[in-house]
C-alpha cells in the first residue's frame, strides 16, 4: 500500500482510482494521487505511472496489485515439501514487522515496537497473496481497458495492537524503541478490498492461527537466527 503513502485522504483508499470534482464542477475518475513516505515507496509510485503509460501507449493489458504486508511462511502447496518453504526475513532492513514480532515471541525476547506503535498497516497472509494472483490472472482487463488495480490486502491493524496479540500468545514483553523511520507516530488506514472479495477471496485474518503456523518454522530453524540482526541498523535521516 506504499503507493498511496501511509496517510489518509479523509476516507477509504479506493482501488487505484478516485472520483473527484475539478474546477468548474467537472466530475472525473482519476488515478489516486500518490504520496510516498520513502524512496522504496517512491519506486512503487513510479511503477504505477509506467503501467499507465504502457497501457495508453501500447495498449497492453495490465493488472497492478497494491499489496499489504505479507505474513506466514507456507501455502497449501509449499507445505508439501521442505524445499519449497518461503524465506523468513526478520532483520531490521528486510524483515517485516510481524515476522520480527513472531520471531521474538518464539525466542522469548521482548518485542520491539518502533515509536508509539500507532502506525496502521495493511496485512495479508501468503496463502491469500497466491490466491489473489490467481484471481487476477483469471480476470484480466480487456484490450483497451485502463490499468486494472486491486488492493491486495486482508485487513488493517495498528502495530501496538499486533504486538499485544503476539505478546499475549507468547508471554513475551514489549519494548518501545525510538523510531528509526521518518514517519507519523499515528495514522489511519482504511483500505477497500472489495474487488478480490467479490471475485471469491475469503481473507485469512491475523486471528486465524496467527502463531502456530510460523512457530513451527521458527523453532525448527532458530539456530539460523542472528539476534544482532533483529534491531534496526538503518536510519531514515541523519538526525537519528
Amino acid at each position: 500500500m506504499g503507493v498511496y503513502g501511509y496517510g489518509t485522504s479523509g476516507g477509504e483508499i479506493p482501488e487505484g482510482y478516485i472520483d473527484v470534482t475539478l474546477p468548474g464542477g467537472r466530475d472525473m475518475n482519476i488515478l489516486h494521487p500518490a504520496y510516498p513516505g520513502s524512496v522504496y515507496h517512491t519506486t512503487k509510485c513510479l511503477d504505477a505511472l509506467l503501467w499507465q503509460f504502457y497501457q495508453k501507449n501500447d495498449q497492453l493489458r495490465i493488472t497492478d496489485l497494491h499489496q499489504g504486508v505479507v505474513w506466514g511462511t507456507n501455502t497449501p502447496q509449499t507445505v508439501k515439501d521442505e524445499r519449497l518453504v518461503n524465506r523468513f526475513d526478520y532483520d531490521g532492513d528486510y524483515g517485516t514487522v510481524l515476522n520480527r514480532f513472531l520471531l521474538q515471541g518464539a525466542m522469548g525476547v521482548p518485542l520491539t515496537v518502533y515509536g508509539t506503535g500507532g502506525q496502521t498497516r495493511a496485512f495479508i497472509h501468503i496463502t491469500d497473496t497466491a490466491k489473489c494472483i490467481e484471481i487476477a490472472m483469471l480476470n484480466p482487463p480487456q484490450k483497451g481497458d485502463r490499468v486494472k488495480i486491486f488492493n491486495q490486502v486482508a485487513e488493517t491493524r495498528r502495530i501496538r495492537d499486533i504486538a499485544k496479540l503476539v505478546a499475549d500468545q507468547t508471554g513475551a514483553g514489549v519494548n518501545f524503541l525510538p523510531n528509526p523511520r521518518n514517519e507519523a507516530d499515528e495514522n489511519e488506514l482504511d483500505v477497500s478490498n472489495r474487488s478480490f472479495c467479490n471475485l471469491g477471496l475469503v481473507p485469512k485474518t491475523l486471528d486465524d492461527g496467527l502463531f502456530e503456523e510460523v512457530t513451527d518454522v521458527i523453532k525448527k530453524y532458530r539456530n539460523r537466527c542472528n539476534p544482532q540482526k533483529i534491531l534496526p541498523a538503518s536510519f531514515w535521516n541523519k538526525a537519528q
